[in-house]
C-alpha cells in the first residue's frame, strides 16, 4: 500500500509529488520490461473508455522510458474493405504480442461494442455475435499463455466537458477532437448503455475489466501503472553497472565541416 498523496487546491494530486512517484513507477516498468523480454512472456493490455478519459496520457507515461522494441502501442484506424470482409478479430490477432513483448492497445476489438454499436457501423447480428464470441476469444488468448489486462478509463460528465472545451480552445490540442468525438459527447446516454451491456457480457472471471477512476489524470496514471505492475509478477534483473571504455587512439582526421550540410542554427 503506497502512502497517501498530497493534494493541491483543486483536490488533485500535487504536481511535484506526482512527478517523483511517476519516475519511481517508470523505473519499475523498465524492470518489468526486462523480465518480460528475458522470460519470453507475452503481455497484452487493452485501454478503453470514453473520449478524453485519459487513455492516451496513461499510455504515453507507460512507454516514456521503455524500449519500443519490447513495449509497443497499437492504435488501429478504420478497417479497410478487405478487413471488413475478414473475421472480425483477425486484424487484432495480427498485432498480438510475440515472446518477449508487451502490446498496449489504444482502443481494441471492443470498438464493436462501443462506437460501432452506437453509431450504427455494425448490424445487430454482428453486434450480438461479438458479445457471444468475445469472452471465448479472450479465454483462448489466455489459454495460449498471453497475459491479458483490460482497463476501462471512467470520466464524469462534467470533467469530460471541461476537457473537450480545453481541446477546442487550444490549437495544440484541437487535433485530438474528431467529428466522431463530438458526436460521442452528444450521445452520452447511448454510450453509457453500450458500456453497461459490454460489461455485462465481457467482465468475466478469467478476463475482468479493471475500472480506472480518471477524473484526476495524475491519480489515474499512477493507479493504472501501479496496478499493471501487480498483474505481471517480475524480478529485478537489472544488469551490473557499466563502465565506459577509453577511446582508442588512431590517426582519424575529420573532414572539413564546410563539406557537410547543417540544419540552420536558429536558437
Amino acid at each position: 500500500m503506497t502512502r497517501p498523496a498530497p493534494l493541491d487546491k483543486k483536490g488533485w494530486i500535487e504536481a511535484s509529488w506526482y512527478e517523483k512517484e511517476l519516475t519511481r513507477l517508470q523505473r519499475e516498468l523498465v524492470k518489468l520490461q526486462e523480465w518480460v523480454r528475458t522470460e519470453g512472456l507475452r503481455v497484452c493490455v487493452l485501454f478503453e473508455g470514453r473520449d478524453a478519459a485519459g487513455k492516451g496520457g496513461a499510455i504515453k507515461r507507460i512507454i516514456d522510458r521503455t524500449n519500443p522494441r519490447v513495449v509497443r502501442v497499437v492504435a488501429l484506424g478504420t478497417p479497410t474493405e478487405r478487413e471488413r470482409s475478414q473475421w472480425y478479430f483477425q486484424r487484432y490477432v495480427a498485432e498480438l504480442p510475440s515472446a518477449g513483448e508487451v502490446v498496449l492497445f489504444d482502443r481494441s476489438w471492443y470498438n464493436r461494442a462501443g462506437v460501432e454499436r452506437v453509431m450504427g457501423f455494425c448490424s445487430d447480428e454482428e453486434y450480438e455475435e461479438f458479445l457471444r464470441s468475445c469472452p471465448e476469444f479472450e479465454r483462448m488468448l489466455i489459454r495460449s499463455g498471453i497475459i491479458l489486462v483490460k482497463y476501462w478509463f471512467s470520466v464524469g460528465d462534467e470533467e469530460q466537458e471541461r476537457r473537450f472545451l480545453d481541446r477546442i480552445q487550444s490549437p495544440a490540442k484541437r487535433w485530438k477532437l474528431s467529428p466522431m468525438d463530438l458526436e460521442s459527447r452528444a450521445r452520452w446516454g447511448d454510450y453509457s448503455r453500450a458500456k453497461d451491456a459490454m460489461f455485462a457480457h465481457t467482465d468475466t472471471k478469467w478476463s475482468p475489466w479493471w475500472v480506472v477512476d480518471a477524473d484526476d489524470k495524475r491519480r489515474a496514471r499512477l493507479n493504472c501503472i501501479q496496478h499493471l505492475l501487480s498483474q505481471v509478477p517480475y524480478e529485478d534483473i537489472t544488469s551490473a553497472p557499466l563502465s565506459l571504455p577509453a577511446r582508442r587512439a588512431d590517426d582519424y582526421v575529420r573532414p572539413p565541416l564546410g563539406d557537410q550540410t547543417f540544419v540552420p542554427d536558429r536558437y
